[in-house]
């Protein structure tokens, strides 16, 4: 099995917030909900990146601030139609927030020397 870090963002609605990330290229690897009428939790990826969706009240604070590294910081950008990326010492990015106001904090590493 490969490590990873699987982030979970509260989300009012975990079926519309996934639309919402459908944008940023995440695809839906699964779902759980006890039965109908209680909450939805979703798990998600983008290749090796992880994200779960919670409508769980005590899951995870509405506001969360997450970095997701990614290999071409303009590309998504330009899905989302974001035209300002700053550019940092740590690389290239640039924030957007998801309909529960939630942050993702996106960009690309700088290359390092050697």
């Amino acid at each position: 099995m490969t490590e990873y870090l699987a982030p979970i963002m509260r989300v009012a609605d975990a079926n519309s917030a996934f639309l919402w990330y459908q944008q940023l290229g995440f695809v839906k690897e699964w779902e759980h909900q006890f039965e109908s009428g209680l909450p939805l939790y979703v798990g998600m990826a983008r290749g090796d990146l992880r994200m779960h969706l919670s409508e769980h009240t005590g899951d995870a604070r509405p506001g969360t601030l997450v970095y997701l590294y990614v290999e071409d910081v303009d590309a998504l950008a330009g899905t989302l139609g974001v035209t300002e990326i700053d550019d940092m010492p740590w690389g290239r990015d640039f924030e957007v927030t998801d309909p529960d106001g939630n942050r993702l904090r996106i960009g690309t590493a700088a290359l390092r020397p050697g």
